[in-house]
């Protein structure tokens, strides 16, 4: 699925990272806890929460994920977004809240896990 298509099905609004829109993800995940995301996740190309501070994109950074997804109309600050420009990071804000906004990424064919089939 690429960026620009999990914006649009979101109702996102983009903060940074237009050029890499066109960017194809295969997976994605959603946590509050960074401790889990960097102890649990892996291959991931997509990260939903509702945390906002920058430990967030340094730890989609460290992770190597190509966007941040922040629910429940949550918006990081300019210093977060300008770490994610830096970064190469997409970032968007959804009014959704985490548990619709996966269930609908999952619906349309976004996996969990780079184990699984991708659609």
């Amino acid at each position: 699925m690429k960026i620009k298509e999990i914006k649009d099905l979101l109702g996102a609004q983009l903060l940074c990272g237009e050029e890499n829109l066109d960017h194809e993800v295969y997976s994605a995940c959603c946590s509050d806890m960074m401790s889990d995301v960097l102890a649990y996740v892996k291959d991931q190309g997509v990260l939903l929460t509702g945390l906002v501070n920058p430990q967030v994109i340094r730890t989609a950074s460290m992770m190597d994920m190509i966007c941040i997804v922040f629910v429940r109309d949550k918006c990081p600050t300019e210093e977060m977004v300008e770490l994610s420009r830096e970064s190469g990071i997409v970032v968007l804000s959804s009014s959704l809240r985490a548990y619709e906004a996966c269930g609908l990424l999952y619906h349309s064919g976004l996996r969990g896990s780079q184990g699984e089939t991708h659609v």
